[in-house]
């Protein structure tokens, strides 16, 4: 597939790196080229040549498939850059997270029990298929997640396009996921994003961040 990611930060890399290691044409999508290229991402381009570099709007609009892998508060703007049009008819898998930290560590939700971030992003552009999964892993279990157990833990899918859920399952298994759950519609994100909490006191306790749930039955 033709695969754009937004984010430039450790999640947005882990799946552009992984993505292209097993074939995809990738490209990043970043709000200002010129900005990123002169940052700390400098140095992680130079060791993967292969993934691209664009606008947002540049890198959607020949995608394939968009994987939002910004941060929560900025996950509306980026699509919002990308422009309506060129997201139009994709699949959006959302792993973003609503995390606010107004009043510090650990965060708190800033959308949570009655709505979700990704139930947000699906009513901001209708024409798009969003996909919620990967939010309740650590970047590196998202995309290698036999790394622990063997890979014999749960990951979930929230979407209301029985299609586009099928395309981001098979992008799993690829990864390596043996348990993918789908969980229905796309107002079951609500459960994946409430996780977060969880999550975070776990890694606060843990003091490691690979770790995962799994759903025994």
């Amino acid at each position: 597939m033709r695969i754009a990611v937004f984010g430039t930060g450790s999640v947005g890399r882990a799946i552009a790196a992984r993505t292209v290691e097993l074939g995809h044409q990738v490209t990043i999508g970043t709000r200002d080229v010129a900005t990123t290229r002169a940052g700390e991402y400098a140095a992680w381009a130079a060791q993967h040549p292969e993934v691209g570099l664009a606008t947002q709007a540049d890198a959607a609009v020949d995608a394939d498939l968009v994987v939002n892998a910004t941060s929560g508060d900025g996950s509306l703007p980026a699509l919002t850059a990308a422009g309506a049009a060129n997201l139009s008819g994709k699949i959006v898998l959302d792993i973003s997270n609503p995390l606010d930290f107004g009043a510090g560590f650990p965060p708190t939700l800033s959308v949570h029990n009655t709505d979700s971030l990704a139930e947000r992003i699906q009513r901001e552009f209708p024409q798009t298929k969003v996909v919620k999964s990967l939010n309740t892993l650590t970047a590196e279990l998202m995309v290698r997640p036999r790394q622990l157990a063997d890979g014999a833990h749960s990951v979930f899918v929230s979407g209301d396009d029985a299609e586009a859920k099928r395309i981001v399952t098979e992008l799993l298994v690829s990864f390596g996921h043996t348990d993918v759950i789908d969980l229905g519609d796309i107002s079951t994100a609500r459960g994946v994003e409430m996780l977060l909490p969880l999550w975070l006191r776990l890694y606060g306790r843990l003091d490691t961040a690979m770790f995962n749930i799994k759903v025994v039955r």
